[in-house]
């Protein structure tokens, strides 16, 4: 195949609706094909002209070889972990030197205590190294002491702003070597923590932030936190590093210690202090996300484990429905990656659900690839297996077999935005962060706030913030505060914003090819200016999603306008997720320049204005036309 060339940006497509001209866009084409070859966007049937057209298929690998018994070989990774000591050394002996950084294995280590190594990539003349830190929220719960500790942090050892996750924690970025022992001990004072934030285990677990006074929410709620102390780490290697040994474990509920030790069905190590894990932990990250029926504001196909509460006709929660096999990670030019979305399982009684979770972690822990990481999430072992396989050998470690799968009405998006009522006679004011990105004035007032009127938060997995537990009386004196530093209501914010999520990236994430959270606002203000070029009225929105490289830490390849950095300014354009994120977008181009964007956005606004059909969202639409050919991926 010839080497793949972006095709003639400069021409004008004259439509015939008077006073309206787009550029025109000839998209992807061989250096060596004519133009009549080339990947269009036309006025004709379907809006995508190609020359022999045929049904696309979903991208999707190869499936990964079940690893034969007798293979021995691991990743270095895995080597690491075996003679870490359970995950203290080297680190504990790099913490100690002088040296900015810590060694190539300590890296590793340090992910499972849930931070990063980093340096600035735009700086010259040598490497200035710092570590990244994520918290650990199970619901994205962060108590108000914890908050203003997380903030002084931010001011007296970070970079001066806090960064809010899709998976509900918080970032804090710069913190230099020799400070990382005195700003993990004040996480750990001050009811917080870090440990499995990263690292081969079960991260945080989500569920829907808003702090509901009913019987469902607040169960999916309790199951997260459940299920998080079921899956923590027991061999006390994290409090051994940051406090000394210091135990700062909270008491557990008898059903989380009960579950985790029960061996009846081969799932423990018994003579390990680490039960569940052993020495070697998972093969790679592992998520979960909790919530109730038609509440997606977790993404929960996206998980490696997705928890839906099932309640009776009179609300009163019996189980749960469980998903498994979600991820979203993948590399370039590699369709042996992919993103995928979960598959159901099954359904089991309330009180059996750690049982079930520790058997599909079991079952990952067993079974899942340790020779190339770029195979090791468990979603590969399903595509592998096949769902059916994988129940069959899940049910072993569980000891029952999974219930049919309950019905569930549609999903919904809910950002939980603006103002409600809690239910329990206080209310709850969910906040737009633009990427998550904390810092400046609005850093301040929501200090002020927050402690003003000693506010518990919750982080949602949107990058935004809600405040818990606000007196009626309090709501006027804080909307106008919090609406002088630009956090204002929902109706005020562009409906494009609300929904856009981004990634990091530049300057300090390692693994960025472009950027994303410093280039996502110009994205928006140049779609938003086609929007109003080709008649779309203001309050109508789609999800864009960006990040700077394939790995997809905000879910790119659910948005219904994805772009995932490929190069340098460069960037991989996927289409069709749903508002609701239940759909898996699909590679739409490849290395289209940041200043090319708007050849590829005017074509398709202009017939998504034109040519959809009544109520449809831009993920739907362009699912519905694109799907009748086959895009070339390169």
């Amino acid at each position: 195949m010839a080497a793949a060339t972006f095709g003639a940006a400069n021409t004008t497509a004259t439509l015939k609706e008077p006073a309206i001209q787009l550029r025109g866009f000839d998209g992807l084409r061989s250096s060596s094909s004519s133009s009549s070859n080339s990947l269009a966007l036309t006025r004709h049937f379907g809006v995508f002209s190609l020359p022999t057209p045929r049904r696309l298929s979903t991208i999707k690998a190869v499936s990964t070889p079940v690893k034969p018994a007798t293979e021995t070989k691991r990743s270095k990774v895995e080597i690491i972990k075996e003679h870490s000591n359970f995950i203290r050394y080297p680190l504990n002996e790099e913490l100690l030197t002088e040296a900015p950084n810590v060694n190539e294995s300590a890296v590793q280590l340090i992910k499972f205590h849930g931070s990063y190594q980093q340096y600035n990539r735009e700086e010259r003349g040598g490497r200035s190294y710092s570590f990244m830190l994520r918290t650990k929220n199970p619901c994205g719960k962060v108590p108000n002491k914890l908050y203003l500790t997380m903030d002084d942090l931010a001011d007296q050892f970070g970079i001066g702003t806090l960064r809010l996750t899709t998976r509900q924690t918080f970032q804090l970025h710069g913190v230099v070597k020799k400070d990382l022992k005195t700003v993990m001990s004040s996480i750990i004072h001050s009811m917080g923590s870090t440990l499995g934030a990263c690292g081969d285990l079960n991260r945080n677990v989500l569920a829907p932030p808003a702090p509901l006074a009913k019987k469902d929410y607040l169960f999916a709620q309790q199951t997260a936190e459940d299920i998080a102390a079921l899956l923590t780490p027991q061999s006390g290697f994290y409090y051994d590093m940051w406090v000394d040994g210091e135990k700062f474990m909270t008491a557990e509920a008898p059903e989380v210690v009960k579950a985790r030790n029960d061996n009846s069905h081969g799932t423990n190590f018994p003579d390990s202090p680490e039960p569940i894990y052993g020495t070697q932990f998972l093969p790679r990250k592992f998520k979960i996300a909790v919530t109730v029926p038609g509440d997606n504001s977790v993404d929960i196909l996206t998980n490696d484990i997705g928890v839906v509460v099932v309640s009776d006709e009179n609300g009163e929660p019996q189980g749960f429905n469980i998903y498994v096999g979600g991820g979203m990670g993948r590399t370039h030019r590699m369709e042996s990656t992919f993103p995928r979305l979960a598959d159901p399982l099954g359904y089991v009684p309330k009180e059996d659900i750690l049982y079930a979770i520790k058997a599909i972690v079991v079952t990952q822990r067993e079974n899942g690839r340790r020779d190339d990481r770029r195979y090791s999430r468990m979603k590969y072992l399903i595509d592998s297996w096949g769902i059916e396989k994988f129940r069959d050998v899940v049910e072993q470690y569980y000891g029952k077999k999974f219930e049919q799968f309950r019905e569930l009405p549609e999903w919904e998006f809910k950002s939980h935005l603006g103002w409600h009522e809690q239910g329990d006679g206080a209310l709850f004011c969910g906040l737009h962060v633009d990427n998550g990105r904390v810092g400046g004035k609005m850093k301040t007032t929501l200090r002020e706030v927050i402690e003003k009127y000693n506010l518990d938060v919750r982080i949602t997995a949107n990058q935004n913030i809600v405040l818990c537990g606000i007196k009626k009386a309090w709501k006027r004196p804080i909307t106008t505060t919090l609406a002088q530093a630009g956090l204002l209501q929902p109706k005020y914010v562009d409906p494009l914003n609300l929904t856009a999520m981004a990634c990091p990236a530049f300057p300090l994430c390692p693994l960025a090819i472009t950027e994303a959270e410093r280039g996502i606002p110009d994205i928006l203000k140049r779609v938003r200016a086609v929007f109003e070029k080709v008649g779309l009225k203001y309050n109508e929105s789609v999800v864009i999603r960006v990040t700077g490289c394939p790995n997809g830490c905000a879910r790119p390849y659910m948005a219904e306008l994805g772009l995932v950095g490929d190069g340098p300014n460069s960037y991989q354009i996927w289409l069709g997720g749903a508002p609701n994120q239940t759909v898996l977008a699909r590679t739409f181009l490849n290395k289209v320049k940041v200043q090319d964007l708007e050849n590829v956005f005017e074509p398709l606004f202009y017939h998504w204005k034109r040519r959809r059909q009544s109520k449809e969202s831009f993920g739907d639409f362009t699912n519905r036309v694109v799907s009748y050919y086959s895009i070339p991926y390169f």
